[in-house]
């Protein structure tokens, strides 16, 4: 019999919330101004930068695209120009060893764990594939990229509709049901759910000091921490 498949968001289930808002974010857009005044002639960059200037009327100096950009990053705008090169930033800092990514000691375990025993793992975050990777590539515990085989991130559709999780199965060449999908996001869940994937709701005390039970868990199976979810069926 086919193991279950689990699916993991990242920030608030793998991962604390405060690393990419604390972290990540402000070291992107410190990074920003040198960056781009270091790439701004090499192809892969100028295409993003180029792709802010045409938003932004045709016409910005790089001056002014780094100002936008650093706007959109306190605004927490997904921006695919953006993303993109926050990964290449968030890049060099990783292999740098500027910071690493912290992974909670029991999503690291049962991780391993539930590789161990057979079932495949995947990735659904709103950060880019490529942030992911680099994410779980260089975390405190190691490098977990070995133990996904399969990254997605919106290109697949938002995360609140049912549709993506569709999507997600579709290219997973796996029944939503076969699928387990961890969140600490309700409303994710509830999409998840609606597309028939099976569903766990995190609820980790560090990101969400008051319990979601009851009503506010939405019906979702709840558990603080990796050690409590039980991805076989009963």
């Amino acid at each position: 019999m086919t193991k279950p498949l689990i699916l993991t968001d990242i920030e608030g289930t793998t991962s604390s919330i405060s690393f990419v808002k604390d972290v990540l974010f402000p070291y992107a857009r410190d990074a920003l101004p040198d960056f781009v005044r270091d790439h701004h002639d090499d192809p892969d960059v100028r295409r993003w930068l180029d792709a802010v200037a045409i938003e932004n009327g045709g016409i910005c100096t790089d001056e002014v695209i780094v100002e936008t950009l650093q706007g959109w990053i306190d605004q927490d705008r997904k921006h695919t120009a953006l993303k993109a090169l926050q990964g290449m930033i968030w890049q060099d800092g990783y292999l740098s060893a500027d910071f690493v990514a912290p992974v909670y000691p029991d999503a690291a375990r049962m991780l391993k764990r539930w590789h161990g025993d057979g079932h495949a793992l995947a990735v659904y975050s709103s950060g880019s594939v490529a942030a992911q990777k680099l994410l779980f590539g260089h975390t405190d515990a190691g490098d977990f990229l070995p133990l996904f085989s399969a990254f997605f991130d919106t290109e697949v559709g938002h995360k609140r509709d049912a549709a993506s999780y569709r999507n997600i199965a579709q290219r997973l060449d796996r029944a939503p049901g076969e699928i387990v999908f961890l969140s600490d996001v309700v409303e994710e869940l509830d999409a998840a759910r609606e597309a028939g994937l099976r569903t766990v709701l995190i609820d980790r005390r560090e990101d969400y000091p008051q319990p979601r039970t009851g009503e506010a868990a939405h019906g979702h199976p709840r558990a603080e921490d990796f050690s409590g979810v039980r991805p076989d069926p009963a």
